[in-house]
């Protein structure tokens, strides 16, 4: 059960809060409406349902507010527009990356592709989807964990009226397994055909809490729906007999052979096209307007609804019955108290819980009810069960996994063809200037290899690592994939990690790509002797290695703090343009005291035995670190991971 309590946003500047104090219940095992304007306030009353927008009240989904749930995707799902996803990555790639965010194996993507009908769409890229496939897609991320309830922000806009009945079928059946449905809509048929219970907004305010059943007899308008292949000639007799009769009857002729008959009974129009002799092959009670199609109203029937009366006269007239035989069907099974038919775009049925009524075995209606009729959660899931499958529930473990988040990451970035171009291009980059400046013979061996020259700030390599960390961030900010159920990227801090670790190896495999290929293009070219191994190689290459891990580091949490792929690239230029300068600026003046010896009496700290050579190595770290542009890359990353953990804070603050 999901409720809502209090719901109120934030005023805005001299006008009105979009949400007032609006409070309603939406129950397990129904489907509920949230009907209102496209600026009545419904998409405003998610956002604060799914604490996405500051403001007043709060929602409890099964007895506990969304902050308090340990994994929201695994209590709600939610589709919220369309799919955040990265355009170029696939729609298979996709549902696995959140399968490891979310902690289900990845074979229950296959299962979520299967019920929304994507399996031969599983290789085709997110920016080529269609509207309808989009929601597919949308619909299949909110499955994916099984969640108890589906929250949905008009799920069947831009939709055809199949897609739309395919939909509603997939959140009936999720209903009638025990969860919880609540969608917003704009279309009052929409919501009396495909909802059990209605929850209506104006300007923001709560004007009418209903069942369908009540909502419908209320505040829709009833009409008789007729179709004929005479229809003009039928109209003008029941314009004329109710100008006799002086009746308030309206006929409005909707285009071939459809009409809508308002102010009169099935009866009436059934017995006026009798005594005349008019061939009708449709004559139902409805609400609003149906949709005008000619496909078989089996096949548009909402999932759960059986076979009406309409249905019968149009199967009569199809099998060749006269125009009296059809007449004289339809307006028998209307006679007595007007019923509403279960054809295209009438009033569903209302779903009441099984504690209500008691269970009937069948879901039919029976020939001589009156009223709407009811269907049982049982009947409607048998039914549905045929219809609208759900992928099978599965166990998902609560403990935490360190696992998660990097499966995540490493499915993320191996998912989009982003990083391998950077680091084709970075590696390419690197051997044309190697090349350059192995040609003007002015460059030393190390900085050569490394395809530095004095006039850069940074080599393309380390640009590269940047970049690559960069775009761990920016991209989770650009298309929040995880953002649907917080409404930003999280700031876990098992996500930094993973991203860290993940640049860290993407960093480490560019730097030995970028050497080893300088090296062999410099030794096709001009020979072994550019190729040598310098004498002091094991500190050299500690130094690129930490160089190039420093940089896609300052990367990751300048984009993290910032949210922007650019400013975290702008963040790794930075080091060397920027603080570089500053760090030379404060280390200049005589020096009175020198670190001399320092390896040494960490050794004496620790109180273990180092191993053989351990010394060297930890000196030529501290060289490192005491250059100008290391001391100002450890300064960066402090500084930006302090900023980041800031964030992070306070954002759970709120």
């Amino acid at each position: 059960m999901i409720q809502a309590i209090g719901l109120t946003s934030n005023p805005r500047k001299d006008l009105p809060a979009a949400v007032d104090d609006v409070s309603f219940q939406a129950r397990t095992g129904c489907v509920t409406a949230l009907l209102g304007a496209s600026d009545g306030g419904g998409t405003t009353t998610l956002r604060l349902m799914l604490e996405l927008q500051q403001g007043r009240g709060i929602t409890y989904f099964r007895g506990r507010p969304l902050h308090h749930i340990a994994h929201p995707s695994r209590e709600v799902g939610v589709v919220l527009g369309d799919v955040p996803g990265h355009p170029a990555r696939t729609v298979r790639g996709h549902l696995r990356m959140l399968c490891a965010a979310v902690g289900v194996p990845v074979t229950r993507a296959d299962d979520v592709l299967e019920v929304v009908g994507l399996v031969s769409l599983r290789e085709q890229v997110l920016g080529t989807l269609s509207r309808g496939m989009d929601r597919r897609l949308g619909l299949a991320c909110a499955l994916l964990a099984d969640p108890h309830a589906l929250v949905l922000d008009e799920p069947t806009g831009g939709l055809t009226a199949r897609e739309g009945a395919w939909l509603h079928g997939v959140l009936r059946a999720h209903a009638a397994r025990g969860g919880t449905v609540l969608f917003t809509t704009d279309d009052a048929k929409e919501a009396a055909r495909t909802a059990d219970q209605v929850v209506t907004l104006e300007a923001g305010r709560l004007v009418a809490d209903q069942d369908a059943a009540e909502f419908a007899r209320t505040r829709l308008r009833p009409r008789v729906a007729v179709r004929s292949p005479h229809a003009a000639r039928l109209a003008a007799l029941l314009a004329k007999e109710a100008r006799s009769l002086r009746r308030s009857v309206e006929v409005v002729q909707e285009g071939g052979s459809r009409l809508s008959v308002y102010g009169n009974t099935c009866g009436e129009v059934g017995e006026t096209a009798f005594r005349h002799g008019i061939l009708v092959h449709q004559l139902a009670d409805e609400v609003g307007d149906a949709r005008p199609s000619t496909v078989d109203a089996r096949e548009q029937a909402p999932v759960g609804q059986g076979r009406g009366p309409a249905l019968d006269a149009e199967a009569g007239a199809r099998s060749g019955s006269d125009a009296r035989e059809g007449a004289t069907r339809s307006a028998t099974s209307a006679a007595g108290e007007p019923r509403e038919s279960l054809q295209e775009a009438p009033v569903a049925s209302t779903h009441d819980t099984a504690a209500e009524r008691p269970p009937v075995a069948d879901a039919a209606p029976a020939p001589g009810a009156d009223g709407p009729t009811r269907i049982t959660p049982s009947a409607a899931s048998a039914s549905q069960s045929s219809l609208s499958p759900l992928p099978p529930p599965i166990a998902i473990r609560t403990a935490p996994n360190p696992l998660r988040p990097l499966r995540y990451e490493l499915r993320r970035a191996a998912g989009v063809g982003t990083g391998y171009l950077t680091v084709a291009a970075a590696t390419a980059l690197s051997a044309l200037l190697c090349l350059f400046l192995a040609r003007t013979g002015h460059t030393p061996q190390l900085r050569l290899l490394a395809a530095w020259p004095g006039e850069l700030p940074l080599p393309p390599a380390a640009l590269g690592a940047g970049l690559l960390g960069a775009l761990a961030f920016g991209e989770e900010f650009r298309h929040p994939a995880l953002a649907a159920d917080r409404g930003t990227v999280p700031r876990r801090l098992g996500l930094l990690a993973a991203k860290l670790a993940v640049a860290a190896a993407t960093a480490l495999l560019l730097a030995g790509l970028t050497v080893g290929c300088d090296a062999v293009v410099l030794h096709l070219v001009y020979g072994g002797e550019l190729t040598e191994v310098p004498p002091d190689w094991l500190s050299a290459t500690a130094s690129w290695i930490s160089f190039m891990i420093g940089c896609a580091w300052a990367g990751v949490l300048a984009a993290g703090v910032f949210r922007s792929t650019t400013a975290g690239l702008a963040a790794v230029l930075a080091v060397p343009i920027v603080v570089v300068p500053l760090v030379q600026k404060a280390l200049e003046g005589p020096s009175v005291r020198s670190a001399a010896g320092l390896p040494g009496r960490l050794r004496e700290l620790t109180l273990l035995e180092w191993p053989l050579g351990a010394e060297r190595y930890v000196a030529g770290g501290l060289r490192m670190v005491a250059q100008p542009v290391g001391s100002a890359l450890m300064l960066s990353l402090v500084v930006l991971l302090g900023a980041y953990l800031l964030t992070a804070v306070r954002g759970r603050a709120r």
